[in-house]
Parts: C-alpha cells; sequence; structure tokens
C-alpha cells in the first residue's frame, strides 16, 4: 500500500495531526497497535486546559522536596528502582524549574495553549462530538488560606499576562455550586475558559470517524518496524502488510522514546504514570463540576461512566506493573469531600503521560532525518494541545507559513 503520510500513534495527537494532513489533500493511514484513543488518551482528565500556560514545575523548595522523598504523599510517588535512571531528567527538569528558566518557558508556552480551545472547537463541531463537551470551567479548591492565596496571586498574574478568565469563590459560594460538598474550603479557584469532556475516549473515536470520512485510513500495526526506504520516504509493517509513505509523523506519547532511539536520537523524554477509577455519583446531588482537591493532589470529574478520580504523578518505568498506592490514598480524602459511590472499575486504569524536562512537547522535524517528524513530549496536557499540535505539524510538513513560532519546540534544542 502507498500512501503519502502515515502518523504513528492513534491517541489524540497522532488523530489530529492526520486529520490536518488529510484536509490538506495526503493521503493518510494512521497507525497503533491497539484501537485508537486506547492509551494515554482514554484515562486523562477531561480537560482542554485553556489556562495550562503554566505546566507543572519540579519543586524547588527544601521542605517540599523532603515530603516527596519520603514517598508518602498522594500527589507523587515513585519507584525507588526507577530512580537511578531517572536521575539525568529530574536533574534537568529541576534545573528547567528555575523562575527565569520557566518564565522563559511559559512565555514559548503560551500561543500554543492560546489556540487550544479554538482547534478542538473546529475538530468538535466537524465530527458532531458537540454532546460529549461541557463548556462550564473547572475549579480548584484549596483547603489552607496560604494556598488559596498563593494561587489567586498567580491566577491574577495569568490574567494580566496571558489573558486568562477566572473567578474567585468562597466556601459558600462553592457550595451552592456543590451542594454535596463535605468540607469548607478556604477557596477556590474557577477557571472560567477551559472546556471538559464527558468521555475522552468518545471524543477520540468521534475524531477519527471524522477522518475516515476525509478519506483517511486506520491500521493496527507495530511502530517499531518503521525503516527509512533505500531512496526516500519510510515503510511499516501492519496486520493488513507493508505500508510505504513519503513521509511518516511519530506521535507516540511515551512510546516515542524507543523508537526514536532505534534512529539515532536521545530524546530526554520521561514518563509519569497516572491512574483513574470510576466511582457512582451519590444519590440526589451528583457531583457537577471539575474539582482538582489542589493539596492532596487529586481531581474528581463527573464523567459519562460515573465519577472518574485521576491520580497526580508516579515516576515509574513504563513497563512495571500497576502499583496504584495514589489511588488508595486519594479516594479515602475524596471520600471526606463528597460522597462518592461505590467503585464501578474491576481494576484501577493506568496509563503514561511523555515529559520533556523543560516541560514543552517536541513538535517539528527530525534533525537527522528528510521527512520524519516528531509530535510528542505533551505531558499532562496532550489533550489539550492534541488539534493544535495537528494543525502546526501539518502546516510545517506543507510547508505553510505557520499559525505560531514553532522554534521553541524544535528538537534540536536537546542537542
Amino acid at each position: 500500500m502507498q500512501t503519502d503520510s502515515i502518523v504513528l500513534g492513534a491517541g489524540i495527537v497522532g488523530v489530529s495531526v492526520a486529520i490536518h494532513l488529510a484536509r490538506r489533500g495526503h493521503s493518510v493511514v494512521l497507525i497503533d497497535r491497539r484501537p485508537p484513543g486506547e492509551e494515554t488518551s482514554f484515562g486523562n482528565a477531561g480537560l482542554i486546559q485553556r489556562e495550562g500556560v503554566h505546566p507543572r514545575a519540579f519543586p524547588r523548595e527544601l521542605a517540599k522536596l523532603l515530603s516527596y522523598a519520603g514517598n508518602r504523599r498522594t500527589d507523587m510517588a515513585y519507584h525507588p528502582t526507577a530512580l537511578p535512571g531517572l536521575v539525568p531528567f529530574l536533574a534537568r527538569y529541576w534545573w528547567h524549574s528555575a523562575p527565569a528558566r520557566y518564565a522563559a518557558m511559559a512565555r514559548a508556552y503560551a500561543p500554543l495553549i492560546a489556540q487550544s480551545i479554538n482547534e478542538h472547537d473546529d475538530l468538535i463541531l466537524a465530527s458532531g462530538a458537540s454532546d460529549l463537551i461541557v463548556k462550564e470551567g473547572w475549579y480548584q479548591l484549596y483547603r489552607t488560606p496560604e494556598a488559596r492565596d498563593r494561587a489567586f496571586a498567580d491566577a491574577d498574574f495569568l490574567t494580566e499576562q496571558f489573558g486568562i478568565g477566572q473567578e474567585k469563590l468562597d466556601a459558600r459560594q462553592m457550595r451552592a455550586l456543590e451542594p454535596a460538598l463535605m468540607l469548607d474550603p478556604s477557596g477556590v479557584l474557577h477557571w472560567t475558559d477551559p472546556w471538559s469532556i464527558r468521555d475522552p475516549n468518545a471524543l477520540v473515536k468521534a475524531y477519527v470517524r471524522y477522518f475516515e470520512q476525509l478519506g483517511g485510513v486506520f491500521r493496527q500495526g507495530d511502530a517499531m518496524t518503521l525503516k527509512a526506504n533505500p531512496g526516500a520516504g519510510w515503510r511499516i509493517e501492519t496486520v493488513d502488510g507493508q505500508i510505504e509513505a513519503g513521509a511518516a509523523v511519530v506521535a507516540m506519547g511515551p512510546w516515542s522514546a524507543p523508537l526514536t532511539r532505534g534512529l539515532g536520537y536521545r530524546l530526554p523524554l520521561a514518563v509519569k504514570r497516572g491512574y483513574h477509577m470510576h466511582y457512582g455519583q451519590p444519590d440526589g446531588t451528583p457531583l457537577r463540576h471539575w474539582i482538582l482537591d489542589v493539596e492532596p493532589g487529586y481531581l474528581l470529574a463527573p464523567m459519562a461512566r460515573g465519577i472518574r478520580l485521576t491520580t497526580g504523578v508516579e515516576f515509574a518505568r513504563i513497563d512495571a506493573p500497576k502499583t496504584p498506592v495514589q489511588l488508595g490514598r486519594a479516594e479515602a480524602v475524596a471520600k471526606t469531600m463528597i460522597p462518592i459511590g461505590p467503585r464501578l472499575d474491576v481494576e484501577p486504569w493506568m496509563g503514561a503521560r511523555p515529559a520533556t524536562p523543560d516541560m514543552l512537547p517536541i513538535i517539528g522535524t527530525a534533525p537527522r532525518h528528510k521527512d520524519l517528524w516528531f509530535a510528542f513530549g505533551h505531558a499532562h496536557h496532550g489533550m489539550t494541545l492534541g488539534p493544535a499540535t495537528g494543525r502546526l505539524i501539518a502546516e510545517l510538513i506543507g510547508g505553510e507559513t505557520p499559525f505560531i513560532d514553532p522554534t521553541a519546540f524544535r528538537a534540536e534544542r536537546f542537542g
């Protein structure tokens, strides 16, 4: 089979790349070892984070670092056996989180984040998926005045510098929005611009159906069989036979690391694992809004299946067995905030987020290969940035003037 482009990875980023290439007249084959949207794009918190100009930085306060070292927190955990391999990444992550470097990163990141809602809106309308979207923003709940005051000051800065919409609520106002709330928060931050998704997997599948309406093709196959053709272009093995293409896009999230290593690249891509579980809605007073309980570090979301609890970060090898200790800790705390019902899933779901030490994704051409492109490393913002990344890659492949400056996202920044 001959095609113009192959896109490796059928998560939200890969699907979005495939759509934007197909819209520009490319024949496109989207390839994944599993059905679309069944890896990291399946289990996220379902947020399109227009406010996400500031990704999660590495803590620099000694007291907080010591608390993480104990490995008993809800928002972060680690496998001790994985630490030796993670030290170089974590050292660079800490370095990039210094205030001046972090501020520069945010300025580079802001134009991409600014397009997140618009680019999703385009694909939501085209794919007929509006019923999956809630346009009410989301909420960050603070238990202590100290955490509230820091967050409110940061929110004012984001509003001033980047035009992010927000409002500040007290306990009474939050109780009016969520009558089942069982605690009085010190304060709540309502980010008003973001949208939320009732079923992220269903949204990805809707986008795939739209891609197929554009003439695109999905095939299951092993991305590790990708090879450069002797003359030009690329070839790969699928369950339906070999496919040859003029260009290839790697959009495999954390699994991009072994593939690119095999091609001679040493990109500093680490894995942030996370878990989720669904619970029944409380009788009479269901949870209505997406709420992050900030200090413990977990999020509750009223998904189509029930209340989804998503955990923070677990640093571990991508292939290590599940260790959902954070989920158990978060569940115990969540039951003191909202009267959540029984578990609905047979076992916790686990996914892996691809993270770079400078908190910026890798988007652009492969430095040492012709017609090979990278689109991965979005960490917590893959769902948010999938469509914007898809548009940017398609514009670069087509030689168009890109809608934002892509320089900050180039792979060359890592040497």
